[in-house]
């Protein structure tokens, strides 16, 4: 199965799931309607604006049309605001009222020539009221200094919206270092992934008014913590970027295998990752991580058709339709990893996705190139030292040599590093060596730990399969 290979969990890098606690869920039928297919070119306001203008006054663009373009101008209308007021967390309201009345007005009276002027005017206004109305109630000079100048001086003024891209800045507020990993996602799906609160709170599995507040605290968290909208410095910014970099990995990795649910994907979430990755290589197109990390999730998306059959039951990667694989993300992806490969020494997102081009380039199971899978997971392991990247290693090196040495290697691992009790892994731990324990020709050892790994995912599909496996074994 996927999650037996070692590039079937996307899960090398530091910070995974259980790292940041339960993710957000986000109900795929909502999202749907806003979600532009991975490989698409709905990701830039260039692409949008000319698949989507209409006329003032005319009806040629559909609701689910708005709500693309709104979806991509969204974040730079936040940007915009939060650059001249310096308040996030009023600024991301007012966002949310423009958003509103373009929602009522667009549909009917057509989209305006320029959207994001339409946008950043009627969110100018609101976050005027709501900052008076702060400064009513707070009555500090101190908190209202930068928005009062604003307010007073004409030359500041909403004119013509600069084509300023304010992603990258706004992917870094997100994920601030004084923010939990959980919050971080969850910041970064409502303020540029363009989520309301209602969808989060029901992909964390809580009431929306709780989720408000939630979110309500990050944004004063970052008040506190002096958060600033502005691009990292030299000094700063290998850190604020694996910051962003890993968020954007843990909301593919939840989506690429679902932690829980009767889905084993949830394209939703890969499909919003990878548009995120795409802005942020586009503002960082020199940074060989951000690509590494695109190729990444472009070669392992690419899989997601043959992932399950026509029952929706889990198929693994040697038994999967290679003819369904996505040969434009493929491509994509491949051409990517091999731009960048040469520019400097190869980090971790790197590495993962030269992992997974080899496995792209398979036409047929046994033509994968597992020994060189195994050497890139023994340099992934000595650059990122984690239980998941030793456990995906186990798999090669079986794959490559043999299962008894895949045992044997496992063996060796769980002695010195528990991978066995490590509660990131144990569940996986348990499904390779049954695996490997079923090659080997121990069926009832097998069959027993397939039960045990089946115990421990909350994913049904996943759950469905193990308890197959282990059926068939008696």
């Amino acid at each position: 199965m996927d999650r037996l290979e070692p590039e079937g969990s996307v899960s090398g890098t530091p910070g995974t799931a259980a790292d940041a606690g339960p993710l957000p869920r986000v109900d795929a039928d909502a999202r749907t309607r806003l979600r532009a297919e991975p490989g698409s070119r709905l990701c830039t306001d260039a692409d949008a604006r000319t698949r989507l203008r209409a006329e003032p006054g005319s009806r040629l663009c559909t609701d689910a049309d708005v709500e693309r373009l709104l979806r991509v101008e969204a974040p730079q209308v936040l940007g915009a605001l939060v650059r001249r007021f310096g308040r996030f967390e009023i600024a991301e309201d007012a966002v949310q009222e423009a958003l509103l009345a373009a929602s009522r007005s667009w549909p009917a009276d057509g989209v305006p020539d320029n959207p994001r002027s339409w946008l950043i005017r009627i969110g100018y206004r609101r976050m005027v009221d709501l900052l008076r109305a702060d400064q009513a109630r707070r009555r500090r000079e101190r908190e209202a200094g930068v928005a009062a100048l604003a307010m007073q001086e004409p030359a500041r003024h909403p004119g013509p919206a600069q084509e300023t891209d304010d992603s990258l800045a706004l992917l870094l507020l997100c994920c601030h270092p004084a923010l939990s990993a959980t919050s971080q996602v969850a910041l970064t799906l409502r303020a540029v992934g363009g989520l309301t609160t209602a969808e989060i709170a029901h992909a964390y599995g809580t009431a929306e008014n709780t989720m408000g507040t939630r979110i309500s605290r990050a944004k004063q968290q970052l008040a506190r913590a002096g958060a600033r909208f502005t691009p990292p410095t030299d000094a700063d910014r290998d850190s604020r970027m694996a910051a962003v970099t890993q968020v954007l990995y843990l909301i593919f990795n939840e989506g690429y295998t679902a932690s829980t649910g009767d889905r084993l994907a949830r394209v939703d979430l890969t499909g919003e990752a990878i548009r995120l990755t795409r802005m942020l290589h586009a503002s960082q197109p020199a940074d060989s991580e951000v690509a590494g990390l695109l190729a990444l999730m472009l070669l392992t998306e690419a899989r997601r058709p043959a992932r399950t059959g026509g029952h929706d039951e889990l198929v693994p990667l040697d038994e999967q339709d290679r003819t369904r694989w996505n040969a434009a993300l493929i491509r994509e992806g491949t051409e990517l990893i091999d731009s960048v490969w040469s520019r400097r020494e190869a980090g971790p997102y790197q590495l993962q996705a030269a992992i997974a081009a080899v496995h792209a380039a398979a036409a047929a199971p046994e033509q994968t190139d597992w020994p060189q899978i195994a050497a890139l997971y023994l340099w992934l392991e000595r650059l990122n030292p984690t239980p998941p990247v030793r456990l995906s290693r186990v798999v090669a090196v079986a794959k490559a040599y043999g299962p008894p040495r895949g045992l044997a290697l496992l063996d060796d691992l769980n002695r010195r590093f528990r991978l066995d009790q490590d509660p990131l892994i144990r569940q996986r731990e348990r499904a390779v060596r049954a695996h490997l324990l079923r090659m080997t020709g121990d069926a009832a050892g097998a069959a027993r730990l397939y039960r045990e790994a089946a115990a421990l995912t909350g994913n049904l599909v996943e759950q469905r399969y193990l308890l197959d496996q282990a059926d068939l074994l008696g």
